[in-house]
């Protein structure tokens, strides 16, 4: 039967295709860790799509997919269906996503207070995302062997706010080598995305895990206190006891991307639970009137900066927001 060029393909592939796990991606090639444990690189053809997502990436790490050898180069011919995976706005200007990341057990957030200082808007925005596509979210607050006394403070209050939700949240130092059982213990057995602003230790803590990994890190522009790109591409590292980590390049924003205004609250656990008193069902918790959250918000019972972060998702929802596509 001829399917067309890519039905000849995924025809082939059943025929003498080969399964496997996509561990490294940098940009052109891919790496396949295949069922009988070799590693292939393997490319993807121009205009290989997966159907009913315009994404920059085709194919990220953590897919299952089926690729055919021939003599000069294998191809990945077959992605095969994700449980879950974590996706952003490829830019500020583009309508089109970016995969960072599937098939995840966890997502571990990590982030910095000083050195760079991660917001809060940036980690509200990664949560709401993990929520969406329903990968549980672990906040990594990095670093705190740099707290001083203030700075003490505001973590204790970022964590309390966080754990007030229902995240969990582990402090750290991946260069002190504080804390870092507790993340060992959370990674066992399951695959985890790593992922955060750069600057904020992932290179160093991943080094601390995955001994001769030999993450590149660099130091954090003393300048603009922002951190230096020293992950370029995406790379699946597996555990000695079990287990995979995901590491990705630093992030400097989070774009979120397909969140219809009426969904957004339901990615707030907090702002979803106290939406439940709404005068009316489809409230968006600006202006209507007889909003619960709204009565919460005034009342200090939500956060003002969790409030906020979730405006500016609503507004990333809005039609005419970024530019469209030609």
């Amino acid at each position: 039967m001829y399917y067309g060029f890519f039905g000849k393909w995924r025809e082939i592939s059943y025929l003498c295709g080969m399964e496997g796990l996509v561990v490294k991606n940098t940009g052109s090639w891919y790496v396949v860790k295949t069922d009988d444990s070799r590693y292939v690189n393997c490319k993807v053809k121009g205009n290989f799509r997966l159907k009913g997502l315009r994404t920059t990436n085709p194919v990220s790490v953590g897919d299952r997919v089926t690729i055919v050898e021939n003599a000069d180069v294998a191809f990945i011919v077959e992605v095969h269906q994700r449980r879950n995976y974590i996706i952003r706005r490829a830019s500020n200007l583009s309508k089109e996503s970016h995969i960072i990341a599937s098939n995840l057990d966890a997502a571990m957030l990590v982030v910095s207070l000083v050195n760079p200082l991660t917001s809060t808007t940036f980690i509200d925005r990664f949560l709401a995302t993990a929520e969406a596509y329903r990968v549980p979210a672990v906040i990594v607050i990095n670093k705190i062997d740099l707290l001083d006394e203030d700075m003490r403070e505001y973590c204790d209050g970022v964590r309390y706010l966080y754990e007030s939700i229902g995240y969990r949240v582990v402090e750290v130092s991946a260069a002190a080598n504080i804390g870092l059982d507790e993340i060992r213990a959370m990674l066992h057995g399951k695959t985890t995305l790593l992922s955060g602003n750069s600057g904020v230790g992932k290179s160093t803590l991943i080094n601390r895990l995955v001994p001769g990994a030999e993450a590149r890190t660099a130091e954090v522009s003393q300048t603009h206190h922002t951190g230096m790109h020293t992950t370029t591409f995406s790379e699946m590292y597996e555990l000695a006891d079990g287990g995979y980590i995901i590491d990705t390049p630093g992030i400097k924003g989070f774009g979120t991307i397909d969140f219809a205004t009426e969904e957004v609250a339901h990615f707030f656990p907090e702002i979803f639970r106290i939406s439940a008193g709404c005068k009316y069902g489809n409230c968006t918790h600006r202006h209507e009137p007889g909003c619960a959250v709204k009565d919460a918000l005034e009342n200090h019972l939500i956060s003002e900066s969790r409030y906020a972060s979730y405006l500016s998702i609503i507004d990333d929802s809005a039609d005419d927001k970024y530019r469209k596509p030609f």
